[in-house]
């Protein structure tokens, strides 16, 4: 006889009965499964209840589903919106089939699933709902036409290519529509979220449009469609992140929000018109990205430690620098997270809000009903905020709130594009800022880059040329004991040869050395070798460390240093 659920839950994770009975209460009123509920109220997880499940009907228990060398045939007769209804998959593992399912007790659909592969008596085995969707969503991937295939046959087709205002469907796997130009646009997003792109270009050009995607701060060229779709693919996007199609004259701004797989995708989509079409770049947000630590950042340990006693200080304005794209955000975000609990309160206005963070609160900018920068930081200092995050000091509006703000006791941090830690003190006294009200506020500037890391799988010991050694500043007593590395490319990184990026970075630590001079001077070069002098670790001397410790290269170092 076939025993119980709740007799087995009370065996397996200890259920007590007056939770077993308040569960088959529920049950009685709302319907549902019993073992959903249990999970629902905490009283067990979701491990205990496919356990049970597997001693109940004497089935395998899998934690996880192995994905290599899968067979995906499959995934051309069975609708993924059946699997993922059901929660089951069929896998081949080892010469051997299996069915996979989150809950044994859907007796059909499992029987369906084995007369469409023709698999009867297969041995059916049970896994967590997480790793059958992620099985699933692999499978379905992994089988897709290509966005290289897809345009090869655009070229081939009927140059009259109709554009259908389909509406974007929650997860881009679900898409099947056979509409070319939609499937297209769904494969250069999916395909750019897998390689890790931060950004989308879409340019046309008098007799070709490209697409490029950056990667790791580089662009690639990815693929070249045929220049007469130009204006269907364009238009599609534009569908998508709810922008007017029939304005080509002017630029703008729209938002899309997809799903790929298990990973919620925000993207940032920008128009602008150019001689040859209208030129789109779409910054890709990728939610499912967890917050990097400070400790994860790349920084040198004697500047970490310097870095987290700043970020403790009750006031003053703490200042990260640097171009575009040098990873400022994720410094400053980090930072929050380290020192946000509950008892202080952190208000941020941004320019866009990148990731949510939970208990801060974010005020996006908003030009277009005056919300600006200098506006919003008037009202945050009305909230009584202990924190406060400028997005970025635009003007001297800005910068004059920020400051007195830290001179009211209040912690700021806010970002300046300038080249390196000493030139942020001569940007804000060419903004009209005075030099004593920039030594009463500033603690703290940090200056960074973002250099891409050797990829592991591939790298390989090298003697760099002699010339770019003296000009990284790399001495042979320095390299004695020390490999240098590269990447020779391979399948895991593209062939770039890179995987990833990390931190280059300089602290200067106002000190009352350099606060007498910055009295005196506001030239960068003279308050910057006043800091080396008193400990400073450059940029670049940061980068040769890491050259020596073979995290990145020579090349990388070079490139992102030249003056």
């Amino acid at each position: 006889m076939e025993r119980l659920i709740g007799e087995i839950l009370k065996e397996v994770c200890s259920l007590s009965e007056d939770v077993l009975d308040q569960a088959l209460i529920i049950q009685e009123d709302k319907g549902g499964s019993i073992g959903e509920i249990l999970i629902q109220k905490g009283a067990i997880t979701e491990a205990d209840f496919l356990k049970a499940l597997g001693i109940q009907f004497g089935l395998p228990l899998w934690s996880a589903i192995p994905t290599e060398g899968m067979d995906l045939g499959f995934t051309e007769h069975i609708p993924i919106q059946f699997l993922k209804k059901y929660r089951m998959v069929p896998v081949t593992t080892a010469g051997r089939a299996y069915i996979a399912v989150n809950d044994p007790t859907l007796f059909q659909p499992l029987d369906d699933l084995r007369l469409i592969q023709g698999w009867d008596g297969v041995q059916t085995v049970i896994a967590p709902r997480s790793a059958i969707l992620s099985a699933i969503n692999y499978a379905y991937d992994m089988s897709r036409d290509s966005a290289e295939q897809v345009i090869q046959d655009m070229r081939d087709e009927d140059k009259d290519l109709i554009l259908s205002a389909v509406e974007q469907t929650g997860d881009l796997l679900d898409d099947t529509s056979d509409a070319p130009i939609i499937k297209l646009v769904n494969l250069i997003l999916s395909q750019a979220v897998k390689a890790r792109a931060s950004d989308i270009h879409i340019e046309p050009y008098q007799n070709r449009l490209k697409i490029r995607y950056r990667l790791d701060g580089i662009l690639y060229e990815m693929f070249t469609p045929p220049k007469h779709i130009q204006s269907t693919l364009i238009s599609r996007i534009k569908i998508m992140a709810g922008m007017n199609i029939a304005e080509k004259r002017l630029p703008q701004d729209g938002r899309i929000e997809i799903k790929i797989g298990d990973r919620d995708v925000d993207i940032r989509a920008s128009t602008i018109p150019i001689a040859f079409g209208e030129r789109v770049v779409l910054r890709i947000l990728d939610k499912s990205n967890v917050l990097l630590g400070l400790s994860d950042l790349g920084m040198p340990e004697d500047g970490l430690r310097r870095f987290h006693e700043l970020i403790k200080s009750s006031h003053g304005i703490i200042l990260v620098t640097g171009p575009t794209g040098s990873g400022k955000t994720t410094t400053l975000y980090s930072a929050l997270s380290t020192i946000n609990n509950p008892d202080i309160n952190i208000i941020t206005i941004e320019d866009p809000i990148e990731y949510q963070i939970d208990g801060i609160g974010q005020i996006q900018v908003n030009p277009k009903i005056n919300l600006t920068f200098a506006n919003g930081l008037r009202s945050i200092v009305r909230q009584d905020p202990d924190v406060i995050l400028v997005g970025e000091i635009r003007d001297l509006e800005t910068a004059e709130i920020a400051i007195q703000s830290a001179l009211t006791g209040h912690l700021v941090f806010s970002t300046l594009h300038t080249n390196d830690s000493a030139s942020a003190v001569t940007r804000l006294i060419d903004m009209g800022i005075e030099p004593f009200l920039v030594t009463s506020s500033v603690i703290g500037i940090l200056a960074q880059r973002l250099v891409r890391q050797v990829c592991d799988e591939c790298r390989e010991p090298c003697v760099p040329d002699e010339e770019s050694l003296n000009n990284i500043g790399i001495t042979s007593e320095m390299r004695s004991d020390k490999e240098i590395y590269r990447g020779t490319g391979c399948k895991v990184c593209l062939n770039t040869g890179y995987q990833g990026r990390t931190g280059m970075f300089e602290l200067m630590i106002m000190d009352d050395t350099i606060r007498n001079l910055i009295l005196k001077t506001s030239d960068s070069n003279t308050i910057k070798r006043e800091a080396v002098n008193q400990g400073m670790i450059t940029l670049r001397q940061d980068g040769v460390m890491k050259v020596l410790d073979g995290v990145t290269s020579v090349e990388e170092v070079l490139r992102v240093t030249q003056k």
